[in-house]
């Protein structure tokens, strides 16, 4: 069986439907969550003072307000600019000076060498050319800079929840797994050749909500990939849908007092230039 790989113009329509459903629902309620990981990422990516970093993906701003915590000069981008709205309001309402940009992780509108530091927590792991994207984090930092990286894993939870989304809305073909950023072979495939090192930490981030059917019904509403497959289906396969995530959840459940409590590993990579 052939594979079809999409051509450029492909490329350009699965971005344009990929922006459509991040804008979708409302993804700063479930990042602002995840606010723990950029904290962890920029310790390890040893963001200093006075450095320059660039937050790709950006999202409603984790990396950036991070790494703004430690005094860095602090550039967030995303191709949504309504969250990057978002990210905007929480640096106003902690006093943290950064800026802000719409930008596309696969053509950064920036010189090369122009960053000491780029970050992306669960950002460009889902831009679908990869190569592309790691051509461009490697051009705008400077030579012994670093990339910090936070992907989810293909065995972890979110790979399995994004097999079962698949299931109901399978990815466009051609397409790479996003998962492939969470996984170490993968990074040395994207990054090695033109990396001086790769350090990499499976970590652990807990999900935690009232129940399974909290968590279904939470990003039924606000995560755009999960919002996006459920808008695609019949009143059938929407209650499908939300049974097999709820028996994944419960799978995976923790937690011993009635709540969820669902860990979620993910790589933790720190690229040097």
């Amino acid at each position: 069986m052939e594979t079809t790989i999409p051509t450029i113009t492909d490329l350009g329509a699965i971005k344009a439907k990929q922006r459509a459903t991040w804008g979708s629902g409302d993804y700063g309620r479930i990042g602002v969550r995840l606010q723990i990981v950029g904290e962890t990422l920029c310790d390890a990516a040893d963001v200093q003072a006075s450095e320059k970093v660039l937050d790709v993906a950006g999202g409603n701003g984790n990396g950036s307000l991070a790494a703004a915590r430690r005094f860095a000069e602090v550039t967030c981008t995303d191709y949504v600019e309504e969250l990057l709205d978002q990210a905007r309001a929480r640096a106003d309402a902690d006093r943290l000076a950064m800026r802000f940009q719409v930008a596309d992780a696969e053509a950064l509108p920036f010189e090369d060498a122009a960053f000491d530091v780029a970050l992306s927590t669960f950002g460009v792991m889902f831009a679908p050319d990869q190569p592309r994207v790691a051509t461009e984090l490697l051009r705008v930092v400077r030579p012994g800079g670093r990339i910090g990286l936070a992907s989810w894993t293909p065995e972890g939870f979110l790979g399995r929840l994004f097999q079962v989304v698949g299931r109901f809305l399978p990815p466009p073909a051609g397409v790479r797994s996003p998962m492939i950023w969470g996984s170490e072979t993968g990074l040395v495939e994207l990054f090695g050749p033109r990396a001086a090192d790769i350090r990499t930490k499976r970590r652990i981030y807990e999900f935690r909500y009232a129940s399974a059917e909290h968590f279904v019904d939470y990003f039924r509403t606000y995560y755009g990939p999960i919002h996006r497959t459920f808008g695609t289906l019949d009143a059938g396969g929407r209650r499908e849908l939300a049974e097999a995530l709820g028996s994944l959840l419960n799978e995976w459940n923790r937690g011993t007092r009635g709540a969820l409590v669902v860990p979620a590993e993910y790589l933790e990579a720190v690229i040097t230039r």
